[in-house]
């Protein structure tokens, strides 16, 4: 579909209210949205609460459906769930990140994963379900391997940022950890062999047309060949790589910076998500939604990207998260917020 020739909203669905601090993050479940299968998303927040959230088939609308409390004793930031769908990692300002399991409707805190020094800021599982990657304010990335009978090992501690690690994510199709932080980059961990130690192969700083600031957040389209990255410094920034070689067992192929989408921002981007049909969603500090799409004037080698549509106002403070939820036959976006509540939108034609 040629989005920048359709008449586009995004439309507001429901504004879903019951966390009592902010909302850091959410997270579809890649389970639901099937055919016959209730929507499922969870969210976070400072409440030290998580809430799992369900549309009714008959109404439509979100309803809360369990709290999951008294396992964080802080802020929870981060939500994660399993590629199967189901297990749920939770990541805390408390140190510790937990594995909670859905059984029967009620959720189960099957294991706790301590080691952090202190806060816990994201949590990411790879695509098989197998690895799990949690990183904090302690600068370091921790890769777990999921053992029989729920247990969770650590693997390999990681470290080479020198701030905060604000956010850890998976590859869709590799075993390629990607993480972002404070020191202004993003850090590329692979490990060359299925039993080898990870290390850092590469580094988007702002040497090689990186970041000049707090890379906050990153995503990657459905293909896998390009990267997103938003920060601080209040630009998106595309990178691409040479997936078909690294797929094909030919080594590494690194990232390169592809453009970089300035102007747009006039505050901190918090969170970037990039739709399965190509529509980046921005989250920011000036309470705006934003989507951008690949423009039609860019060529092949070169592609640019420009602004599809910008919600002002979309919330009342900080959006902190965007997520598009993926296999929905509508264009669904839920975004989070400093305000307390979480909106579900739908990218819908103006009739």
């Amino acid at each position: 579909m040629e989005f920048l020739d359709a008449n586009l909203e995004l439309k507001e669905i429901q504004k879903l209210q019951g966390h009592t601090d902010r909302v850091w993050s959410i997270a579809w479940n890649p389970a639901t949205a099937a055919a016959n299968v209730p929507t499922v998303f969870a969210s976070c927040s400072g409440d030290k609460t998580v809430r799992i959230w369900e549309q009714s088939p008959s109404t439509l609308s979100w309803d809360c459906k369990a709290v999951l409390e008294e396992t964080h004793t802080r802020t929870v930031r981060s939500c994660a769930w399993s590629p199967s769908g189901k297990l749920l990692a939770t990541a805390s300002f408390d140190a510790t990140t937990a594995i909670w399991e859905n059984v029967g409707g009620d959720f189960e805190c099957l294991s706790t994963l301590e080691g952090h020094e202190n806060e816990v800021k994201c949590v990411s599982w790879n695509a098989s379900g197998s690895l799990l990657a949690t990183c904090g304010r302690d600068k370091t990335v921790w890769i777990w391997e999921v053992m029989p009978g729920n247990e969770f090992e650590c693997i390999q501690v990681l470290q080479g940022h020198t701030q905060d690690v604000k956010m850890v994510r998976w590859h869709p199709t590799m075993d390629i950890l990607f993480s972002c932080s404070y020191d202004n980059t993003v850090k590329v961990w692979w490990s060359e062999d299925d039993d080898g130690d990870w290390s850092c192969v590469q580094t988007l700083g702002e040497s090689s047309y990186g970041h000049s600031s707090t890379v906050w957040s990153l995503d990657f389209n459905a293909k896998g060949d390009k990267l997103v990255t938003c920060s601080d410094d209040l630009t998106l920034k595309i990178w691409e790589a040479d997936i078909t070689m690294m797929q094909s067992g030919d080594g590494y192929a690194p990232w390169n910076h592809l453009c970089t989408l300035s102007g747009y921002h006039d505050r901190t981007i918090f969170s970037v998500h990039w739709s399965r049909e190509g529509i980046i969603a921005s989250g920011a500090a000036d309470d705006a939604v934003r989507l951008f799409v690949q423009s039609k004037d860019g060529s092949m080698n070169e592609p640019s990207y420009q602004l599809l549509l910008k919600k002002e106002k979309a919330h009342e403070m900080d959006i902190n998260s965007v997520q598009w939820c993926h296999g929905e036959e509508k264009r669904l976006l839920a975004s989070a917020s400093d305000d307390g509540t979480i909106k579900v939108w739908e990218l819908a034609t103006l009739s």
